[in-house]
């Protein structure tokens, strides 16, 4: 149960920081007294903690949007520019998670097995820390969410979809997408939250149903719902605080954190204190 918690706090401290927090419940696991991967199904359902930390984060918004989309399907001609906009934006964010709602069901062997390797995470931590440092540095910066597109929200949806590799970061790579179609940071990151609930809580939706007919990795349900709480509570505080520092602050650190966790990684693994 003490595991249960550690992780769940690691969850909601590095869900809403470009970090990757799959990659940092990977890498603690093999730390921890039970030195084993807590797997893909008991991080899926713990995300669903974090996730609901931004639908109460964003309830205002989020309660908006769904009110825009209703009216929209029931008398469309009615909307006036604001509704008009948030029931755009409510249709982008449902194509925006085509993407990973079909690289995540059709290729659940891969997330299981292959995107747990310790290698894989190590390198994607660099590779994609060295890309949002760059993005972030040289992208343009003219661009509100009122802009979005279809083609955007698309290229939105495939960024997210390669977090499905730990080490990858949801937000990190929606951010860095983001940042390259010439969104505001702020702008870049709020689509990134929004864009996640849908596919957040259905994989972690779809993994806690499985659950109930399988064992999970390294801890039974009980210790996977109290991390999941966990991960609310910590996730809360990290979102009112991330949103508050990218209106001045760049994400330089986080770039350097990501090198340095990689790094580190490596050198684990190439002197053997930790296998893949």
């Amino acid at each position: 149960m003490l595991e249960a918690i550690f992780l769940g706090i690691i969850q909601g401290l590095t869900e809403f920081l470009p970090i990757s927090s799959s990659a940092h419940i990977r890498i603690l696991g093999e730390f921890l007294p039970s030195a084993q991967d807590p797997g893909a199904t008991f991080t899926a359902i713990m995300q669903i903690g974090t996730e609901l930390a931004v639908l109460f984060y964003f309830r205002a918004d989020i309660a908006r949007l769904i009110s825009a989309s209703f009216k929209w399907a029931t008398r469309r001609k009615d909307l006036l520019g604001p509704e008009q906009s948030d029931a755009r934006l409510s249709g982008l964010i449902l194509i925006g998670s085509l993407p990973i709602f079909l690289l995540g069901y059709f290729g659940q062997e891969y997330i299981r097995q292959s995107f747990r390797s310790l290698y894989l995470v190590a390198f994607t931590l660099i590779a994609f820390g060295l890309l949002l440092g760059l993005i972030d540095l040289y992208g343009k910066k003219i661009k509100d969410l009122e802009s979005l597109e279809v083609k955007d929200g698309l290229a939105y949806g495939i960024a997210q979809s390669l977090a499905l590799i730990p080490g990858v970061s949801r937000s990190g790579a929606t951010i860095a997408m983001g940042r390259a179609l010439g969104y505001r940071r702020e702008a870049a990151l709020r689509y990134s939250f929004l864009l996640a609930i849908p596919a957040v809580l259905g994989s972690g939706s779809f993994e806690l149903f499985n659950s109930l007919s399988r064992p999970l990795n390294a801890f039974s349900l009980a210790e996977t719902l109290v991390a999941t709480l966990t991960a609310l509570v910590i996730g809360y505080l990290v979102i009112s605080w991330v949103m508050k520092y990218v209106e001045t602050k760049s994400f330089m650190p986080f770039v350097i954190y990501r090198i340095f966790l990689g790094t580190l990684l490596l050198i684990l693994l190439f002197t053997g204190v930790i296998t893949a």
